[in-house]
């Protein structure tokens, strides 16, 4: 498969042997490789009762990087071993050169703690299928997060997964799943779905299920049942949403939560889809895109939209007066993705309150910091 799954895999391949560095960058936004490599950290070093003692979740921008050290540093004396993802990390790289900053990083690598696993979060980075192609700005913040974590750390590159890789990863996830997953049918879901591959993972694995003791996927199937209410579904959402009508919002939501196999456990992939829309909403208004044929000029392979959404997602951008309404939305959208990573007793709560702070007016002349964090989900 393509770069991004081979990084992953040898980063899987090391906590499978623990043989570990004591630090990792988790470099690039996409998403699901990420997840791959976070749910295998913690069934490798996080046993559910201990959860509480050796799992932590920082964010540089709510506490120091000295902070995030010193925790590291000291021992637990609950758990034997302690595991930190650590979000956030373009603010090292922001405001000032960070001399002390990166000094302490040094310090603390030089001599880390064994019973520790620093693992940033650099999600505020783009890496392109073909990172020959990223953008010139995210290469700057690559090569300088190289230049001053790549000799502690190491690096994992979370690229976006072209349609090639992942039409191999449904035929190779059904193999080992023991079903028959015909080839017309794993194209078909591939670039039905862009590529998304938090997506095609759930729709997969939903497929699946569907098909049963008969152990195959045919091309009717995906095109029955990936391709028509599910997706429609979200764009229902974002439509009532951007009307900021709270009632019919909070309806279809539950609506998403029933239709759900996981119930409210799904929560954070509706979170990152809602994510995902809105950001393709700024585009679409900052790019002044008017109709669906230059919409594909404007949004890149991997980030585009189901064709029969195209005129709608354009329709409902055109409904926020700027970029900044936009950028507030996916603030609120980041911290209700903190929120839910934190284990909240009701994970539908938090979707349901961000639901009522999305589809409120914002209040003029507020205070709003959003612009920073707009497009790190």
């Amino acid at each position: 498969m393509g770069a991004g799954f081979a990084a992953t895999d040898r980063f899987l391949a090391e906590v499978k042997e623990n043989r570990l560095r004591p630090g990792y960058v988790l470099a690039g936004d996409e998403i699901f490789l990420y997840e791959r490599c976070r749910q295998a950290v913690i069934r490798a070093f996080v046993p559910a009762e201990m959860r509480d003692f050796c799992l932590s979740d920082l964010d540089l921008a709510e506490v120091s990087i000295f902070e995030v050290l010193d925790r590291a540093r000291t021992s637990s004396l609950m758990a034997p071993f302690q595991v930190f993802f650590v979000r956030g990390l373009k603010g090292l790289y922001t405001r000032g050169s960070k001399k002390d900053e990166f000094a302490a990083i040094e310090d603390y690598f030089r001599a880390p703690n064994p019973q520790s696993l620093v693992l940033f979060i650099a999600d505020h980075l783009r890496i392109p299928s073909d990172p020959r192609r990223m953008d010139m700005e995210d290469k700057t913040r690559y090569d300088r997060i190289r230049e001053t974590l790549g000799d502690w750390c190491g690096v994992i590159e979370l690229a976006r997964v072209d349609e090639a890789d992942a039409f191999k990863w449904i035929v190779a996830e059904s193999e080992r799943a023991g079903v028959r997953f015909e080839q017309d049918a794993a194209r078909e879901l591939a670039d039905a779905l862009g590529a998304d591959m938090m997506l095609i993972a759930s729709e997969w694995n939903k497929l699946v299920l569907f098909a049963g003791e008969k152990k195959q996927v045919t091309l009717g199937d995906v095109e029955t049942m990936v391709l028509a209410a599910k997706q429609r579904s979200l764009y229902e959402l974002t439509d009532a949403i951007s009307q900021r009508d709270t009632a019919r919002a909070l309806k279809l939501l539950h609506g998403l939560l029933n239709a759900s196999d996981g119930g409210e456990d799904s929560a954070i992939g509706h979170l990152y889809m809602l994510a995902r829309t809105f950001r393709q909403m700024l585009v679409i208004l900052e790019k002044r895109v008017r109709d669906s044929r230059t919409i594909w000029q404007a949004l890149w392979q991997g980030f585009r939209m189901p064709p029969f959404a195209a005129e709608d997602l354009i329709r409902q951008a055109r409904r926020y007066k700027s970029s900044r309404e936009i950028t507030r939305a996916l603030r609120l959208i980041a911290r209700a993705d903190l929120e839910l990573r934190s284990q909240p007793p009701d994970k539908a709560l938090v979707l349901e309150r961000l639901v009522f702070d999305l589809t409120r007016e914002p209040r003029a002349g507020a205070a709003d910091g959003s612009l920073q964090y707009a497009m790190e989900l």
